[in-house]
This record gives structure tokens, C-alpha cells and sequence, in this order.
């Protein structure tokens, strides 16, 4: 199956990388073909060709609760979403994480996508275990 990890990232690149690419490497494990895309450099690069897509960001201020602006316009361009079944996750800063991830939640769900589960990741470790344990089936 194919599978999209993508990542946006305004203040934590590196961090968001390495945590997209562990995660890149866990859901590998299960036998998927993984693509790893930076939303912010490769905003020409659609989702309509993938089956699962792994979508994550980082909180913009300390308080949570506001994802970048640049991801909602990226969602919007990158082709059919809608329907897609979905892992969203956000990294672990400041306060009300959960509050960052409800945000993009409800922005995934406004574009019609089927969100299946979501966390809150701490360090690239954590990421590749999830990575192993998600439910992607095979068409």
C-alpha cells in the first residue's frame, strides 16, 4: 500500500523530520512503500495517489490550539483527500498539545479525510513504534 508521511513545519523542522522519517521507517516495517513529504518545500506534491496518509505539525504558539496557516492551503491544493484514511500527529511543545491536535483534526475531517487515530509525539522513537503498530490494511 502506498503511504504519505507528511510533515509542516515552521519553527521545528528538524525536529518534525526526524520524527516523520522514524515514523517513515515503523510503518516500512509492515511491508508499506513510505514517501516522506515536506509540505512546506514540496507544496506541488499531491495526495491523490496514496491510500493512507500520515499528516503532522507542530503547535504555532506555546498555549496550543493553532496549527501553521501554510498546512490548511497545502491540505486545499494537494489533490483528493476526501475519504482518505488518516493518522494525524503533532510534536509534544509548550502547553495543550492536545489542544494543537484537536486543530488539526478538525481541519483533516473538514476536507473529507477518515481519521482512524492521532497522537502527541514526544521523540523519534515513540514515532517508529507507532509506526509498527498503526492499522494500514491492504487493498
Amino acid at each position: 500500500m502506498k503511504v504519505a508521511v507528511v510533515f509542516y513545519a515552521q519553527k521545528q523542522q528538524e525536529k518534525l523530520r526526524e520524527i516523520s522519517q522514524a515514523l517513515s521507517r515503523g510503518i516500512s516495517a509492515q511491508g508499506h512503500e513510505v514517501d516522506v513529504i515536506d509540505a512546506r518545500n514540496e507544496s506541488n506534491k499531491k495526495l491523490s495517489f496514496y491510500e493512507y496518509i500520515a499528516l503532522g505539525t507542530e503547535q504555532m504558539n506555546f498555549f496550543g490550539g493553532k496549527i501553521p496557516p501554510g498546512l490548511l492551503s497545502y491540505l486545499r491544493q494537494a489533490g483528493t483527500v476526501s475519504g482518505k484514511r488518516c493518522y494525524a500527529f503533532v510534536i509534544k511543545s509548550g502547553l495543550r498539545p492536545l489542544k494543537t491536535l484537536t486543530a488539526l483534526m478538525k481541519q483533516m475531517e473538514s476536507e473529507g479525510m477518515f481519521l482512524k487515530v492521532s497522537d502527541i509525539v514526544t521523540k523519534p522513537t515513540d514515532a517508529q513504534e507507532i509506526g509498527k503498530r498503526l492499522h494500514i490494511k491492504r487493498s
